[in-house]
């Protein structure tokens, strides 16, 4: 009898029963019974845990495994709870249990709530004679990336003397997920060199670490895999990672070819094209594809609403921001969310409509975060509306909020010294210290000939830091002539002018392009990705090194794309 439902399972159950369960039959059955109960989503994980307890002789580990494994995939953290109670069971209970085995691991490590209850389970493993089971280490890998313990994940990784493509894909999409995606590409590079075939999702991982570096020569390379070992057909992922990499290395052309040459398009890679898109400015070529997209068929989610609104922002389109808002529920099913709501709220703030922008967040039906009080009161600061700005950093609530909230303070901090309230800000940042805030480093990565290198400001780390600082003191004087006068009211800080001008010219944007210009040839466009919003100083200097050296500059910022041109930005100095 095949179990297709609980129903089903409840009557062979019954047979079982009247059979006995010493029965082959009905032992090869109860083993249907339970599997369909535990694992089946038309399953009932209670009902499987009742058979375990019926004091059944013969359940082997296969069943107290593939309970535990059930327990592994649910997102509720009291299952997890029950999974170790049940493993527990199998190591400390007494004879016919079964003891755990090398399947038992793999499912108890995904139940670990924490590195410390992993970090016994390792301990575990090795005394059981299982450091070895590359099924386990893989786990145990996975275990530690997860909780951001990448040195000693590595250390397992380095360790293990049987490595399969699911080890290496596992430890590059650790560093990839912890925000290490050059050291994530070294290890993909170590992979081709060791002969390890890839296969789609490693693929997709160091496609990420790419987007995320703007690694533009190394994610062609990547791509030049894909088309080599016709991975490409295994779905539509890989398209969509492709088009994500082209579009954040400043390809919007390549990753286009690429989506034209996606035969069934799925909402991903739709959103993924219209996102990009957008982020370089091309706001009605982004509506325009929205359109083709709906016209296909293809229902947008949540993601789509939230680039195609990101798209009206850009550009500055109130009446269109507000027409999407309206139809998402209406025509697509989606509800609004908070990131819905605050692309309207960016954009009136942008046009410095702050008392509309004030009044629409005082009347959303969902209740306003931080990240969009933070958006007013960026624009408050920005439009010179400082009493406003004031007043809304209250609406912070800085005393109350989590201890990973540092942009709130930052903010905060910022609004106070615009204005030299610094005994304001002092209070501030002292209040950041207790709570043990850190402001994250601001960085920019620049590709040259296949290698990625990071530069934070005032940086004299690089190995040619000295060449990079004569040549930005040749780039000022060009500039200067060209008009350049530093915006050191951009420097928030209680010193000299001389000394602002020095930070400024030291921003880390600044070191990735006089790099850029030393190292790549002319004419050759230079690409620059940052971690954080561009300062006017710097969006300032961009241009005018655009003109003088005829060079394209392609930056992204946290919030957009920047094609500088001839003197020219394509943002319109609207970001």
């Amino acid at each position: 009898m095949e179990v297709t439902t609980m129903s089903h399972a409840l009557q062979l159950h019954a047979q079982i029963l009247k059979l006995g369960p010493q029965n082959d039959v009905a032992s090869r059955n109860l083993s249907k019974v339970f599997t369909f109960a535990a694992l089946s989503p038309a399953g009932n994980i209670n009902y499987a845990r009742l058979l375990l307890n019926s004091n059944i002789t013969h359940f082997n580990s296969y069943y107290y495994n593939t309970l535990i494994r059930a327990y592994s995939r649910s997102s509720d953290p009291t299952h997890y709870t029950r999974a170790f109670s049940i493993f527990i069971s199998m190591l400390c209970g007494p004879h016919p249990l079964p003891k755990p085995d090398n399947f038992t691991f793999p499912f108890v490590i995904k139940c670990c709530c924490n590195h410390f209850t992993l970090k016994q389970i390792h301990a575990l493993v090795a005394k059981m004679g299982f450091a070895s089971d590359r099924f386990i280490v893989n786990a145990l890998i996975h275990g530690y990336s997860e909780f951001g313990e990448l040195g000693v994940a590595r250390k397992v990784f380095d360790e293990m003397s049987d490595r399969d493509v699911v080890s290496w894909t596992t430890i590059i999409d650790g560093f990839v997920n912890g925000d290490r995606p050059i050291e994530a590409m070294e290890l993909f590079k170590a992979m081709l060199e060791g002969g390890v075939e890839v296969n789609d999702v490693t693929v997709v991982s160091v496609l990420r670490a790419c987007a995320d570096v703007g690694g533009l020569s190394f994610g062609k390379r990547v791509h030049g895999i894909v088309k080599e070992k016709g991975i490409a057909c295994k779905g539509s992922n890989i398209s969509t990672a492709l088009i994500d990499m082209y579009v954040k290395s400043g390809c919007v052309e390549s990753a286009r070819e690429v989506f034209d040459d996606v035969v069934d398009k799925d909402v991903f890679v739709w959103t993924a094209m219209i996102s990009g898109l957008a982020s370089h400015g091309r706001c009605e070529e982004a509506l325009d594809l929205f359109n083709d997209m709906v016209a296909s068929g293809v229902k947008p989610d949540e993601r789509t609403i939230t680039v195609v609104l990101s798209a009206c922002r850009n550009a500055g389109f109130l009446r269109e921001c507000n027409m999407f808002l309206n139809d998402a529920e209406k025509r697509y099913g989606v509800k609004p969310t908070i990131q819905h709501f605050g692309c309207v709220v960016d954009l009136l703030a942008r046009e410095g409509r702050l008392k509309e922008a004030e009044d629409f967040v005082s009347t959303m039906p969902i209740k306003p975060d931080a990240v969009l009080w933070r958006t007013l009161i960026w624009a408050c600061k920005v439009h010179g509306d400082i009493d406003r700005a004031e007043r809304l950093v209250k609406k912070l609530e800085l005393q109350e909020k989590s201890s990973d909230d540092s942009g709130s303070y930052i903010l905060a901090s910022n609004v106070y010294a615009s204005v030299g309230k610094w005994c304001n800000k002092a209070e501030v940042r002292e209040l950041m210290n207790k709570k043990g805030l850190i402001k994250p480093p601001g960085s920019s990565r620049i590709e040259v000939d296949g290698v990625v290198h990071e530069f934070v400001m005032g940086d004299y780390n690089h190995h040619e830091a000295e060449k990079i600082y004569v040549k930005l003191d040749e780039i000022v004087d060009k500039i200067r002539k060209e008009g350049y006068d530093p915006k050191v009211s951009e420097v928030l800080l209680e010193i000299d002018y001389e000394e602002k001008a020095i930070q400024l010219l030291h921003h880390s944007e600044k070191l990735a392009l006089a790099y850029g210009l030393i190292k790549t040839s002319e004419g050759s466009k230079i690409r620059i990705v940052k971690n954080l919003r561009s300062c006017e100083d710097c969006h300032e200097f961009m241009k005018l090194i655009s003109k003088i050296s005829q060079r394209d500059i392609i930056v992204r910022d946290r919030i957009r794309f920047h094609h500088f041109k001839n003197g020219v930005c394509s943002c319109k100095d609207y970001w």
